[in-house]
């Protein structure tokens, strides 16, 4: 039986969009694991900010104390 040459073109037709197809999923899932790649730097780098952050406050805290602690049993008109 000959090839019918109407079948062969649709079906080169058919791979060819498959392939068009297949090259933009590709893309765009680079572009994705791109961007999550730059999300978890972004949530590294807050990550330390806060930890950053609740150390300051820790030391501030800790300041605050000390400076409380030094005023208990003062008289206020002592000044």
């Amino acid at each position: 039986m000959p090839e019918d040459p109407i079948a062969h073109s649709e079906l080169a037709a058919l791979t060819r969009r498959f392939e068009e197809v297949a090259e933009k999923h590709d893309r765009e899932f680079g572009i994705i694991k791109s961007d999550l790649t730059a999300v978890r730097l972004q949530i590294g780098n807050l990550d330390q900010k806060v930890e950053a952050l609740d150390k300051k406050i820790d030391q501030n805290q800790a300041q605050i104390i000390a400076l409380l602690t030094q005023l208990v049993g003062q008289r206020p008109d002592a000044g």
